[in-house]
């Protein structure tokens, strides 16, 4: 039985996790912390079936002896939060975006050194997963490409963790790409901003989740390569798969595709 913990247990996100955590028969929910929500049951919070109270900090962890911490906050929390693991060596597994690349440079230097292991996923949805692995091996028969992003109304960051993965991994599958046409922007910010040369669209609209669409193109063809959450609960399968295996993965993890096999 593995002892887990949640940050950020009283977001969205959080109490899915705490609720399909408490579900799992392999799984024990012992710790569940938001300052935001410090002192409520966790029955409150519509995860029923467990004694979990919420509390204001993270030594909350340590007090309940958890082995997996899942972080589904803001990335300034998220980044004290991963420092706090990696220094009490407590597994995590977070799913929260907007890092800088210093920031995961810090992380992997901090695991190297922890009894403890790191898996950060833009994307616990295994569809979208397989839709980065896809564009990736589709990459180099094409000769243009451009990703369009589209969020709730609520995501802060931009692009999406997600876009940024799929388009560094483009980038790296293929280095040929036919020049912009465009002599003339209107609009500024038109045509996207660049990640490699790889031109991302943001949408940030009310009443989506998370949906991503990679458009290739060369002679005569395109190919579109879409994933669509409609959901929260499609991140699940994969938060519970990255906390039943992160003891395997040592030190910093970036994404499921090692988890999946890919």
């Amino acid at each position: 039985m593995t002892r887990v913990a949640v940050f950020g247990a009283g977001g969205r996100m959080g109490s899915m996790v705490c609720a399909a955590v408490a579900d799992a028969p392999d799984l024990e929910l012992v710790a569940a912390v938001d300052p935001f929500h410090a002192g409520i049951d966790l029955h409150q919070l519509g995860v029923p079936g467990t004694q979990v109270q919420v509390a204001s900090k993270a030594s909350a962890l340590v007090d309940a002896g958890a082995e997996v911490a899942v972080d589904f906050t803001v990335a300034e929390a998220a980044a004290e939060n991963l420092r706090f693991c990696a220094q009490n060596g407590v597994h995590a597994v977070v799913g929260t975006t907007g890092f800088t690349d210093a920031e995961c440079a810090e992380f992997a230097d901090l695991f190297a050194q922890s009894p403890a292991n790191a898996v950060i996923a833009p994307n616990f949805a295994i569809g979208a997963v397989l839709m980065m692995r896809f564009a990736e091996l589709a990459a180099p028969y094409f000769d243009s490409a451009e990703i369009i992003e589209l969020h709730h109304d609520q995501k802060a960051d931009a692009p999406s963790g997600t876009a940024m993965l799929t388009a560094h991994r483009i980038a790296r599958a293929s280095k040929e790409w036919t020049d912009d046409p465009t002599t003339s922007v209107v609009a500024p910010g038109a045509r996207g901003g660049l990640v490699e040369g790889i031109p991302v669209h943001s949408v940030r609209l009310r009443g989506l989740v998370a949906h991503q669409e990679v458009l290739f193109g060369t002679t005569g063809q395109t190919l579109s390569i879409r994933h669509d959450t409609s959901d929260r609960s499609s991140f699940m399968p994969g938060v519970l798969l990255a906390v039943r295996k992160i003891a395997e993965r040592s030190g910093l993890t970036i994404g499921l595709d090692s988890l999946l096999g890919l």
